[in-house]
């Protein structure tokens, strides 16, 4: 079975930062594309981020120049750090991976979210 956990989410101030972490945990071969979406109250989920295995990135408009994901294969984790937070930022952060656990086959897991919010 395999699990991913989010963490880093918490309370922001305009302009602030924070970092989200998601790491896999399980028994799998492989990591392929890890990426990072937001689900803000009432809107559907969206893409924030993704990243390959080989580490081309690419990013929503909206967070370009803001936000940078990465990822450490060896820890079997993705990051995003934002910066220079807005207020539309304010969502639940989901980190999602495409894995393969036997060879040939790939599937796709989701975090439970970690949820980023403004402080008034």
């Amino acid at each position: 079975q395999v699990r991913l956990l989010e963490s880093g989410g918490g309370l922001v101030r305009a302009g602030g930062s924070l970092r989200v972490s998601c790491a896999a945990f399980g028994s799998f071969i492989s990591i392929n594309d890890m990426g990072w979406y937001r689900q803000a109250p009432g809107k559907q989920r969206e893409l924030v981020a993704d990243i390959t295995s080989g580490g081309s990135t690419e990013y929503a408009d909206y967070v370009k120049g803001r936000f940078t994901i990465s990822r450490d294969n060896a820890k079997k984790m993705v990051y995003l750090q934002t910066t220079s937070l807005k207020h539309e930022d304010t969502a639940d952060y989901y980190c999602k991976m495409i894995i393969t656990r036997v060879a040939g086959l790939h599937y796709q897991y989701w975090g439970q979210g970690t949820p980023v919010t403004f402080s008034p």
